[in-house]
């Protein structure tokens, strides 16, 4: 039988990366410009192209995974859907009121994020059903009717219904459902209990009118996608990355397209998770820095960190908990990320009070770098790092991007060292490590302010910069070592392909854990089980090959903020309910430094399912194969260090046969991983490079 593949696509924000694997442990790898008007156009140009170079056609893929930042950016833009929102009579402002958090306590001039949904399209309907799901006053048909006809005659393109405690009792919420699909059938509709059975409505209001703002878009950019695909000669099934880790169908993707919205940074962390599972590395932080973006997370044992929640286009995502409420938030489960705003792209400019800046701004795939040649003019953390000797004058991407070293060096002399008063090569390495400065930001975010010391861990370090700012970022930390996997530069399409399919199912189920009837929370789980069950089983996932699997969301009665811990397989009884208490217990001490003591009442928030699809026929093998060649050998080259200019030698990964001392580059085609003087570097079995400080 003939070899099989699986592709990986990730869309950033400069390049899109297509990995294909092998069942054999063939790898073809592919880096083209992403193409931001239909970002479509790249992934089947990508793959035709790689077909060209491989002699491979459509027919020898199995299925394809994506992760895809078309739904974020189409909230960061605002150029979503226009959508009307049905709520209950005096809730009309949920969206604006918010929660009164303040992202900046001293900045008067702070506003907030204009709404999704415009005032005149939010219609209100008198009804009440109160928190135990008691009906105060039912819906009346004809007011349900009057609110969607207002909506209908504005020419709304999808409508979200998010009704007052709708998530105890959803009947007025399904009237309303059954009113739309009748006058309109085709329309697009969102509707909280189906979206978020959860508590705390501005959350679940948000949430809704996100899934709904993003619906149109997201079901024609996967309509485009599909078939260009089939007319491209691929038939292969399209699986979607989704903000929590999972996968998803390209069909549950275009319903419930809140689930994809932080669906590109996902990849990455994924494989990381495998392998370091793999090398039995108990404890890393994931570092992947783009052309964009840096992004920091922490697999602990094995396991991702998730966030219950976060907030779209909140600018720099810091974990900090308390500084939320600048963004659009979403409360869906998503792999806990702090990202700021630096990448290759970021612009390299001095304030007004004269100090050096990096980002948030970038340079893009267009204009891109002043080295690029495109245009560019402002410089950018890459042209620091050419000048700096980091990366191969002369081209990226294995020779497909030339690069203009001369322009870089000299928009970097008149527009950063000149008026600094600085030595060309101090100005750019001060670029270089306020750059690491402020991805540092993020890696504590995610470790310090955690309660966990970031010398305890590994950092895993991918994406075309991450691996060239790894051994500076961890001297800095303390931390010891550095890990930097194959295909680093792709690997966030490459992470896409360890991943298995999911589907979180979550309601709110308040009641104090020793008070609380144990049959009756047994039922509730078993309803979301049955839920995640049938819909494994629509995707033709057997009983063997799904896996369910339980948590809750627990807090001190009295609190207001909620922790998630996991519950084991077994039937929900006394023991049961003390191994809940005592989790709860470690996870709030870990977290805030403290616990209540024993007599303190636990209550039971929210009861979640996670279904997971288990991947089915090939695995990934041990040990992958590169069809890519290496480049051919550099000649070494100065680098400056901080100190002074070092001849620095250029090696390829596979040269790395024995342990060496700092200072050396390897250069790839998708990365460049500088070890410095003081380190050391060697490959381990699986193609790794470990580097020890």
């Amino acid at each position: 039988m003939s070899e099989r593949y699986r592709v990986g696509v990730d869309i950033g924000g400069t390049f899109t990366d297509i990995v294909l694997l092998g069942t054999g442990g063939t790898l073809h790898t592919k880096k083209i410009s992403s193409s931001v008007g239909n970002y479509a156009e790249a992934i089947v140009e990508g793959l035709r192209e790689l077909f060209v170079e491989t002699g491979l056609a459509g027919d020898v893929i199995e299925e394809i995974r994506h992760g895809t930042t078309v739904a974020s950016n189409a909230i960061l833009e605002h150029k979503g859907a226009r959508v009307g929102l049905i709520t209950t009579k005096g809730f009309r402002d949920v969206l604006e009121i918010r929660t009164l958090r303040m992202p900046k306590l001293y900045d008067l001039a702070w506003e907030k994020p204009v709404p999704l949904v415009e005032r005149y399209l939010r219609q209100v309907v008198d009804e009440r059903v109160d928190a135990r799901g008691r009906i105060e006053r039912p819906l009346e048909a004809h007011d349900g009717e009057r609110a969607v006809d207002a909506l209908l005659a504005e020419k709304v393109e999808a409508i979200a219904i998010c009704l007052l405690n709708s998530f105890a009792n959803p009947r007025h919420e399904l009237l309303l459902k059954e009113i739309v699909e009748r006058k309109a059938p085709q329309l697009k509709l969102s509707v909280s209990y189906e979206v978020l059975p959860e508590i705390k409505e501005y959350e679940r209001t948000s949430t809704t009118v996100i899934n709904a703002y993003v619906m149109p878009i997201v079901a024609s950019y996967l309509r485009a996608l599909r078939s260009g695909l089939d007319q491209a000669g691929i038939p292969a099934r399209l699986l979607l990355m989704q903000s929590n880790g999972g996968l998803t169908s390209d069909q549950a993707a275009a319903e419930r397209p809140m689930n994809i919205i932080e669906s590109g940074p996902a990849g990455g962390v994924v494989g990381a998770q495998s392998l370091a599972r793999a090398k039995a590395l108990p404890k890393i932080i994931t570092f992947d820095m783009g052309g964009t973006t840096a992004k920091a997370s922490m697999v602990e044992d094995g396991e991702v960190t998730r966030a219950a929640e976060y907030s779209v286009g909140a600018g720099i995502m810091i974990g900090s908990r308390l500084l939320t409420g600048a963004g659009y938030t979403l409360k869906v489960p998503a792999i806990d990320l702090a990202e700021v705003g630096a990448g290759g792209g970021s612009l390299v400019w001095i304030d007004g009070g004269g100090a050096l800046q990096i980002g948030p701004e970038s340079a893009g795939a267009l204009p891109g770098p002043v080295c690029y040649d495109k245009g560019g003019e402002t410089p950018t953390v890459t042209d620091a790092n050419l000048v700096l000797g980091y990366i191969n004058p002369q081209h990226l991407v294995g020779g497909a991007l030339a690069l203009n070293a001369d322009k870089a060096r000299r928009a970097f002399q008149d527009k950063v060292a000149a008026p600094l008063g600085l030595a060309l090569e101090k100005a750019a390495y001060g670029a270089h490590l306020i750059a690491a400065s402020n991805m540092i930001r993020a890696i504590k975010s995610v470790s310090t302010e955690r309660g966990r010391d970031p010398r305890e861990f590994a950092l895993f370090a991918f994406g075309g910069n991450g691996p060239l700012f790894a051994c500076g970022m961890v001297k800095s930390l303390g931390m010891s070592r550095v890990v930097v996997p194959p295909s680093a530069g792709l690997f966030s399409s490459f992470g896409l392909l360890y991943a298995d399919v999911e589907h979180h199912y979550s309601r709110t189920f308040r009641r104090l854990l020793r008070q609380a009837d144990l049959a009756e929370i047994e039922r509730a789980w078993k309803v979301l089980a049955d839920q995640a069950s049938a819909q494994l089983a629509a995707e033709d996932f057997s009983v063997e090959h799904r896996r369910l699997r339980r948590s809750a969301a627990l807090h001190y009665q009295g609190q207001s903020y909620e922790l998630t811990v996991p519950v084991p397989d077994g039937a929900i009884d006394a023991r049961m309910v003390e191994h809940l208490e005592e989790a709860f217990g470690q996870e709030h001490e870990r977290t805030y430094g403290h616990r209540a003591g024993k007599d303190e009442p636990v209550e039971l928030v929210s009861i979640q399912i996670v279904g997971q699809g288990l991947r089915q026929g090939s695995a990934i093998p041990e040990r992958l194969t590169a069809s890519r060649a290496e480049p051919p050998p550099s000649p070494p080259r100065r680098a400056w260090f901080g100190e002074s200019w070092l001849e620095t030698p250029i090696l390829r990964r596979s040269e790395l046969t024995a342990e060496r001392r700092g200072p050396f580059i390897i250069e790839e085609y998708d990365a460049t991983c500088v070890v410095p003087p003081e380190a050391t570097a060697s490959l381990d079995p699986a193609g790794n490079i470990v580097i020890a400080l």
